[in-house]
């Protein structure tokens, strides 16, 4: 008896896992933004995602040419430690957790036949405040909550200069 309610409390965990993923794709998939929006949540996405890599391979250095990219930090996590050490203390120092990164690859992913990267002064010059386009429009809580983590990131570090100071590191 034991056992058959621990594989339904499982199943129960699995299915509302599959809900979850199943609305913030919905959500997704409503077309609420302007263009304009989507580029810059886009390069926003883009930015943190890139930032991400970037602080791995700062704790990982010697194995920079084996992670060109936050997909093989993905893929490789799983079976190496030394990778999956780095990339929870990344995510836990800047307050992510790893569905927040399934949302921006998703938003990436959905959006990237169609949205263009909107450099810095492109997006300093336009009145769009995005937090609060997202706020309103981004019904779904697991993805306004990753995409405003990513503006905030990416415009908290640029801040204080170390997104800029990682992509000259990386072009070394």
């Amino acid at each position: 008896m034991q056992k058959l309610s621990e594989k339904f409390e499982l199943q129960s965990t699995t299915l509302e896992n599959q809900m979850d993923q199943n609305e913030m794709w919905a959500s997704l998939l409503e077309n609420r933004l302007i263009s304009v929006e989507v580029n810059f949540i886009y390069s926003y996405t883009c930015e943190a995602i890139y930032y991400l890599r970037c602080q791995v391979l700062e704790k990982l250095p010697d194995l920079a040419g084996t992670l060109p990219t936050l997909s093989s930090i993905l893929r490789k996590k799983g079976k190496n430690q030394r990778i999956k050490s780095a990339w929870e203390s990344v995510l836990e120092r800047l307050g992510l957790q790893e569905e927040n990164v399934k949302a921006l690859c998703a938003f990436f992913i959905a959006h990237s036949y169609d949205a263009c990267y909107c450099p810095v002064n492109q997006r300093k010059n336009d009145s769009t405040d995005i937090s609060s386009v997202l706020t309103k429009v981004v019904k779904n809580q697991l993805l306004q909550h990753s995409l405003l983590s990513a503006v905030f990131l990416v415009e908290n570090e640029k801040a204080w200069g170390l997104f800029q100071d990682q992509k000259a590191l990386s072009k070394k």
